[in-house]
């Protein structure tokens, strides 16, 4: 694959830049997901159990930041977001 994004078997970044991903299975608080971004190893510990399906966060996310998916904005925080928390419609509104 020649991609600046590696997927793993439970998450799939869509766009280097994309600050969260997509659970391909549903995640349990406390799993640690390891993934590569741009060459790079990321190591991601799930804070509270995520859907599959849903978006969980790759970078800390401060309130009213842009949330990024597809390399392109899909709305923003309404609150601080840690690395690794589920990000959706508690914490993220549109723009």
């Amino acid at each position: 694959m020649t991609s600046d994004v590696e997927l793993s078997r439970s998450l799939m970044m869509m766009h280097p830049e994309d600050n969260v991903a997509v659970c391909l299975r549903a995640l349990i608080a406390g799993e640690e997901i390891q993934v590569t971004l741009n060459d790079k190893p990321l190591s991601v510990k799930v804070l509270e159990s995520v859907p599959l399906g849903h978006k969980v966060a790759l970078s800390q996310i401060a309130l009213g930041q842009p949330i990024t998916k597809y390399g392109e904005i899909i709305g923003r925080a309404t609150r601080d977001i840690l690395v690794g928390q589920h990000v959706h419609s508690h914490n993220v509104s549109d723009y």
